[in-house]
């Protein structure tokens, strides 16, 4: 059975972001996984305009909105904008900074897997 889903019109489930994760008060974000298969969850993840500090997980994502740059701990930095693919490593310590509230489609490795 093929599916497809539309990234812009997803609703979200809204969260503050733990303190450590916080560098601009105020700063939220959303998720909402939308499928799980062959060892690979989907869903799709919004960060509002600030910034914020995160660690993650194998992970490729495509940017459907907004702007800013995401920074690893080397300094290696990914411009944000619609359209761009990024490429997360588990090790990878980001800074996000947000400056067009963002909204990117994510694939990650389903935990267990």
């Amino acid at each position: 059975m093929i599916r497809s889903f539309q990234p812009r019109d997803v609703s979200m489930t809204w969260t503050d972001l733990p303190i450590d994760k916080v560098v601009t008060p105020g700063v939220r974000t959303g998720i909402a996984e939308m499928d799980s298969i062959s060892g690979m969850d989907v869903g799709v993840w919004e960060h509002t305009v600030g910034t914020s500090t995160d660690t993650g997980d194998d992970e490729i994502f495509v940017v459907i909105e907004g702007c800013g740059t995401v920074t690893d701990q080397h300094g290696n930095v990914i411009d944000l904008a619609p359209g761009v693919v990024g490429i997360l490593h588990p090790e990878d310590e980001t800074t996000w900074v947000i400056t067009e509230a963002l909204r990117k489609v994510w694939i990650v490795r389903a935990e267990g897997s």
